[in-house]
C-alpha cells in the first residue's frame, strides 16, 4: 500500500513539474514576444520622431514672405535726402559710439551730399530721425548713414546667391513705406565695367526702393536694390551686401 501511495505521489510530482515546465516556456515565448512588440512600436516611434524632425525642417526652410517682411520691416526706412526719397536699412551690431548703422545708394542721397551738406532723414509712419553720411562710394552706389537712434540691425548673408533663390525686396517705392515685393535671384553678375558684381532679379521695384534691402528666406540681407533696367519688366539690380560690408568694414 505504501509503495502504491509513494508511486502515486511521484507521478503527481512528475505530472506537477512537467506542467510548470511547459507554463514557464510559455511566459518565456509570451515575454519574448511582448519585448518584440515593444521593439517595433520603439522602431515605429523613432521612425516617426525622425520624419517628424525632417518635416520641421522642411517647414523651416520654406519660403515665408510674410514671415521675412515681419522680422525686416521694424530696420528699414524711407530716407529723405532734400527732394530726395530712397530707402535706407539697419545693419549690423551698433557702432562702438552708439546708434544706428545704415546703409543706402549713394544716388539717394547724392544732391545733399555734393551740397556739402551732411543730414539725411529717416522716416517711419510719423515718426522722423536725423541721420549722417559718414562716407560714400560713387562708383559703388553706396552711401553709409549713421544715426544715434537705435535700431535692430539686419543680418548679411555669409553665402553667397544662386539662380532661383526666392527673395523679398523691402522699400518706399515712391514714397510708400513699408512696400514688399517678392521674387528671385535671376542671375549674378560678375564685374563687367569695374563697378563691381551685381544681384540680377525679378521682383518688381520702382524709383523709391532704391538703398532697399533685398532679403533671402532666411532673413538675411544679400544685397541693395540699386536700380530697374529701363524699358523692361522684371529686371531689377542690387549691389551684393558683401560689396558694401567689404567697403565700409560692416557687418
Amino acid at each position: 500500500m505504501t509503495l502504491v501511495l509513494a508511486v502515486i505521489l511521484a507521478l503527481v510530482a512528475g505530472l506537477q513539474a512537467y506542467q510548470i515546465h511547459r507554463l514557464d516556456d510559455r511566459l518565456a515565448a509570451t515575454d519574448r514576444r511582448l519585448a518584440e512588440a515593444q521593439g517595433a512600436a520603439a522602431g515605429r516611434l523613432d521612425g516617426l520622431e525622425e520624419r517628424a524632425g525632417v518635416l520641421e525642417k522642411q517647414a523651416g526652410a520654406a519660403f515665408n514672405p510674410e514671415a521675412v517682411a515681419s522680422a525686416v520691416l521694424p530696420s528699414v526706412f524711407r530716407v529723405r535726402a532734400g527732394q530726395f526719397t530712397g530707402t535706407a536699412f539697419a545693419i549690423g551690431k551698433a557702432p562702438s559710439g552708439g546708434g544706428t548703422t545704415l546703409l543706402t545708394n549713394f544716388h539717394v542721397v547724392e544732391a545733399v551730399f555734393t551740397a556739402g551738406d551732411r543730414k539725411v532723414f529717416l522716416e517711419r509712419t510719423d515718426q522722423r530721425f536725423e541721420a549722417t553720411i559718414v562716407e560714400v562710394d560713387k562708383d559703388k552706389d553706396l552711401a553709409h548713414l549713421r544715426t544715434t537712434a537705435k535700431f535692430t540691425g539686419l543680418v548679411a548673408a555669409r553665402s553667397p546667391v544662386k539662380s532661383g533663390q526666392q527673395i523679398v525686396v523691402v522699400g518706399a517705392p515712391l514714397g510708400l513705406q513699408d512696400s514688399v515685393t517678392t521674387g528671385v535671384v535671376s542671375a549674378f553678375r560678375k564685374d563687367e565695367g569695374g563697378s563691381g558684381p551685381v544681384i540680377q532679379f525679378d521682383a518688381p521695384i520702382n524709383p523709391g526702393n532704391s538703398g532697399g534691402p533685398v532679403i533671402n528666406g532666411s532673413k538675411e540681407v544679400v544685397g541693395i536694390a540699386t536700380a530697374k533696367a529701363r524699358d523692361a519688366e522684371g529686371i531689377g539690380l542690387a549691389v551684393p551686401i558683401k560689396t558694401a560690408c567689404d567697403r565700409f568694414k560692416l557687418c
